[in-house]
């Protein structure tokens, strides 16, 4: 049952309201001090960030979440028990306690209790949604994604202050709850990972197994691929679909309207999810390769992300990246049959051991196009894709299914933290 506290009074703040009667309030410069000191030269202390989603961690557990410093020299010492806060990205949620000892980009703020406090509560209350959107509110910057919050704006903040005691029990309330929570969303999104596994070995099984178990099989010829359905046939990429046939031209009008499509805009699991518009003379110059409905898009460089996609006629009109290979398949084959063989495994492992390069490996076209597939009859392939989309449409149904709970989780924790925090409800 939930419990209020015996009195409130009003707070004057619109995000805050009424607060439990006895609690206070001061202005964040108040509570902590912004602390800027510096770290030696040449120190080996643990740099450390903060992120929207984990908050503050020791950057080498993160490695591929942003570049690495080359130097931490005249960054700013951050102590256990610290917040820490991203001027950029605050709005967002990049604030955060700091568990550890370390050090810190000049392009965070780092602020340290001036009053005898828990932390922890204040690391909730500063990642409440209410907290997020007053940050917002007070951030500096004429594009929503280059607002900054100052310490001089932060610090003029109105923030509650609940007795020592209080403070200790809702952290101590909201620190099992979360951790409930949390665990129990770290478990559906496994139970996610493990059904996207499966819809995976659904489309490799299909598109190089056929669907009936007791077909005759043969030797494919290719190591890596074994054996095959007797009556299917094995040929390289370049011999049943033609690659990056329309492209762009130097004399394209300058002011031909493109809708632009790059590796970022595509997942294996979305398909193409984003475009941005610009004017040709405007646009990035690898603003290249032309694709119609029915072709299959494939990124060249870096295919282990499986930046893939059918082309369908919603997307037709788009103008692709030369980052992407075009693929038009022969008319023997059935264009999603297609789409679903370049999206397997046993394919997009070819393409990665045959890509160069260490930050970005890529593949070129000639390269792409001595690559093998196997496929059966154009009937066949229909059945197979009859298949897959039947199968898989059970599977993501499942998986959009455990994706709501976990968006009701994630509410019903941010509502928890926000009514703890401003004490609508009472945790002692």
């Amino acid at each position: 049952m939930i419990q209020k506290y015996d009195s409130y009074t009003s707070s004057g703040i619109g995000w805050l309201g009424d607060i439990p009667s006895h609690w206070d309030l001061e202005k964040v410069k108040w509570i902590f001090r912004h602390v800027t000191e510096m770290a030696e030269k040449n120190n080996d202390h643990e740099l450390l960030s903060v992120y929207t989603d984990i908050g503050v961690k020791p950057r080498k557990e993160l490695e591929d979440r942003g570049n690495k410093a080359t130097t931490t020299d005249n960054y700013w010492i951050v102590k256990k028990g610290d917040i820490v806060v991203n001027k950029l990205l605050a709005w967002m949620g990049a604030v955060g306690l700091s568990n550890y000892d370390g050090v810190t980009s000049p392009a965070y703020d780092v602020l340290r209790a001036i009053k005898d406090i828990d932390t922890r509560y204040y690391n909730y209350i500063f990642r409440s949604s209410q907290t997020l959107s007053e940050f917002k509110k007070r951030s500096k910057g004429i594009m929503e994604m280059r607002l900054r919050l100052y310490f001089d704006e932060l610090g003029q903040i109105l923030f509650p202050i609940p007795p020592k005691d209080e403070q200790e029990a809702i952290a101590n309330f909201l620190d099992k709850k979360c951790e409930s929570v949390d665990n129990y969303i770290l478990k559906q999104k496994e139970l996610i990972e493990l059904l996207k596994e499966k819809k995976s070995s659904l489309i490799n099984k299909a598109v190089t197994k056929g669907l009936d178990s007791k077909v005759e099989y043969k030797d494919s010829g290719i190591e890596w691929l074994g054996e095959i359905p007797k009556h299917w046939e094995v040929k390289k990429l370049k011999y049943i679909c033609q690659i990056n046939k329309n492209t762009l031209g130097d004399k394209t009008s300058p002011n031909l309207e493109i809708e632009y499509v790059d590796i970022g805009n595509v997942s294996f699991e979305n398909g193409i999810d984003a475009i941005e518009k610009y004017h040709f003379k405007n646009s990035p110059s690898r603003a290249r390769r032309i694709a119609k409905y029915g072709d299959t898009i494939v990124s060249t460089v870096r295919t282990y992300l499986k930046a893939i996609a059918y082309v369908d006629a919603n997307v037709s009109s788009y103008v692709y990246s030369t980052g992407f290979a075009i693929l038009e398949p022969k008319r023997y084959f059935n264009n999603r049959y297609f789409t679903f063989m370049i999206k397997s495994d046993f394919f997009t492992e070819q393409v990665n051991i045959n890509s160069k390069g260490m930050s970005y490996p890529a593949i070129n076209s000639t390269d792409l196009g001595n690559l093998f597939l196997c496929f059966p009859p154009k009937q066949e392939q229909k059945q197979i894709v009859e298949y897959i989309e039947k199968e898989s449409s059970k599977i993501d149904k499942a998986i959009s299914h455990i994706e709501d709970e976990i968006k009701l989780l994630q509410e019903y924790k941010q509502s928890l933290i926000s009514s703890a925090v401003t004490g609508k409800i009472k945790v002692v």
